[in-house]
């Protein structure tokens, strides 16, 4: 057992640049969160809901984190900063990391059944601070879910899922053989590449269109000097429009 305690403060060490010890960890608002929640669930398997609801409540009011019992969590699970909801019938793999204010929400089932209505989270899925994963959706593994996403289809391996409602840019397999990368998002982000001609093109129309607006500049200091006939060039274009 303190072993696998060991071995679970060192990956969360591994993920999160900020603290200089073991110790230090035991008192993350995450790491109680979920040690908690392995007892609620242990009590919630056995169908002692009331006692697994009060060690649920006990650890919301202690770390401001709401896991529902029923939820399974697999190895090495880091909840970085708190304010974070897990519903009832979510599915989390082996070393996930979830930033703060993030929820795993559930929808209303049409038929009347409770069922299945959380999302499951791969392994390795990074999922950034403030996103909405909604849904019984199928989050595929090494995928990355950015700040403030809203994801309501399902996620493909190794996709990163941006934007509001979340769209998938998909990432190399080959990027994620890489050691962790605290707060999921590399400087030269996989997204510039993909978007990479888009972004050239929209480069050189804004400055086409800003040389078109320093020759019409000169061709206005021109005219103010009465250096140019109001024949051709902007001139002629403006008494046209006159006309």
């Amino acid at each position: 057992m303190l072993r696998g305690l060991t071995s679970y403060l060192d990956s969360v060490r591994a993920r999160d640049p900020a603290p200089r010890s073991r110790w230090e960890i035991l008192l993350y608002p995450g790491v109680l969160a979920l040690g908690l929640h392995r007892v609620a669930h242990w009590l919630f398997e056995a169908k002692m809901y009331f006692l697994a609801r009060f060690v649920n409540h006990f650890s919301r009011f202690l770390t401001a984190i709401d896991i529902h019992p029923g939820a399974k969590i697999g190895k090495n699970f880091f909840i970085d900063h708190g304010f974070t909801v897990i519903g009832e019938t979510a599915v989390i793999g082996d070393d996930v990391t979830i930033y703060q204010c993030v929820t795993l929400g559930g929808t209303n089932p049409t038929n009347g059944v409770g069922g299945k209505r959380h999302p499951t989270i791969g392994d390795n899925v990074i999922i950034g601070s403030g996103a909405q994963v909604i849904g019984p959706i199928m989050v595929g593994k090494r995928a990355r879910i950015g700040a403030n996403a809203v994801v309501t289809d399902e996620v493909p391996e190794g996709a990163t899922m941006i934007g509001l409602k979340a769209r998938s840019t998909l990432v190399p397999a080959e990027d994620w053989l890489k050691e962790f990368l605290p707060y999921g998002t590399p400087c030269d982000d996989p997204c510039e590449e993909q978007f990479g001609e888009k972004v050239a093109e929209g480069t050189r129309r804004v400055q086409a269109l800003e040389a078109d607006l320093e020759t019409l500049k000169a061709e206005l200091e021109a005219l103010k000097a009465g250096q140019l006939p109001l024949t051709g060039g902007a001139g002629e274009r403006r008494s046209g429009t006159a006309d």
